[in-house]
């Protein structure tokens, strides 16, 4: 009866943790790593062997995450199934596409033009440099 008994607890505690591990694995990554992180403030041994287990398992390299989340995944590349909306979200990223285009070459144009601005200005002062040497040159020479 004790031998019954046994197996009946270790098989219920197998199933709670199995559960438990169900659970964690269902809220995805954040899950496990804020068990790990409770773990470590509790009772640090804790947090290490929750850590050790989740390398050994391979929950921190997203396979269970992406497990859970395969049996949600859309029709195809960058599709919803929902036509309508994939028409839809593929119009509004050629439009924005156009509208970044032109307003690159906006931009482009504003440089171009704050550029020939800049060097107009400095041609200019470098003409009024000049003329002021000139009409100061005369002015040195001794009268003879």
């Amino acid at each position: 009866m004790t031998a019954a008994t046994t197996t009946t607890s270790t098989n219920g505690f197998t199933g709670w943790v199995h559960s438990a591990i169900a659970w964690l694995d269902a809220r995805g990554r954040a899950a496990w790593i804020t068990l790990m992180v409770l773990g470590f403030i509790l009772f640090w041994p804790v947090g290490l062997a929750i850590l050790f287990y989740m390398i050994w398992s391979s929950r921190m390299s997203g396979s269970a995450c992406r497990r859970h989340s395969a049996r949600t995944a859309p029709v195809g590349p960058g599709l919803t199934g929902n036509a309508a909306f994939d028409a839809y979200k593929a119009d509004t990223l050629r439009r924005l596409e156009e509208e970044q285009a032109q307003f690159e070459g906006y931009l482009q144009r504003l440089r171009e033009a704050k550029d020939k601005a800049e060097f107009d200005a400095f041609m200019e002062e470098r003409r009024k440099a000049a003329a002021a040497t000139t009409a100061a040159a005369p002015e040195d020479q001794p009268d003879s």
